[in-house]
């Protein structure tokens, strides 16, 4: 190769580079964050039976619900408590989870309220399910299923509503992109649970 050749080679590979080096400092705009609130972390719930008593914390159960069905429904979902990046819209999901001891049946909701990217509240929606199971038979596996079920009706919900696929799909400029994550602080304070009552 001579020494035209090896100049126009940089050049054109320089060219090539110049596009990823503009787009490596922006982050890449979410369509969905989800938040859960730290109590359903840290606070368990009590689900009981005649001859025991089943302690669980919602929010990793929810969190993980949410992780599979909202990201198959809707593409790329966050969490709130993990990172801050920006994205179209914030979905706050609320989590109840009962236990019929007599029917053997766990009935589970899931309440969500979306917004916007710069804070306007969009719709509240509420998926519901019900699950025949044994509280002292592999509980765990059994509410992972209520919840997913609930998520999924709450899903279809969201799905059939036009002004939150409207709001996933609007573009948002540069100057435009939020972090709607920050309005955490304004979320009003949750009651507090007693049995899974609110």
């Amino acid at each position: 190769m001579n020494r035209v050749d090896i100049k126009k080679l940089v050049l054109l590979l320089l060219s090539l580079m110049v596009p990823f080096a503009s787009h490596a400092d922006e982050k890449a705009v979410a369509r969905m964050m989800i938040y859960i609130q730290p109590q359903e972390y840290s606070n368990p719930i009590k689900l009981w039976e005649y001859y025991g008593d089943y302690w669980l914390l919602q929010g990793p159960f929810v969190e993980a619900a949410a992780k599979q069905v909202l990201g198959a429904e809707f593409g790329d979902v966050g969490m709130c408590s993990k990172d801050l990046s920006p994205s179209q819209t914030m979905v706050w999901l609320r989590p109840r989870l009962y236990y019929n001891p007599q029917l053997q049946v766990f009935y589970g909701s899931i309440k969500a309220v979306s917004y916007t990217a710069d804070g306007k509240p969009i719709a509240t929606y509420v998926g519901e399910s019900e699950k025949q199971g044994f509280l002292d038979v592999l509980p765990d596996r059994t509410i992972k299923m209520v919840y997913q079920m609930a998520m999924q009706d709450l899903s279809s919900k969201m799905k059939a509503d036009s002004s939150f696929m409207h709001a996933l799909d609007v573009p948002l400029s540069e100057k435009d992109v939020r972090t709607p994550c920050e309005l955490i602080s304004t979320l009003p304070n949750p009651w507090i649970k007693f049995n899974s009552f609110q």
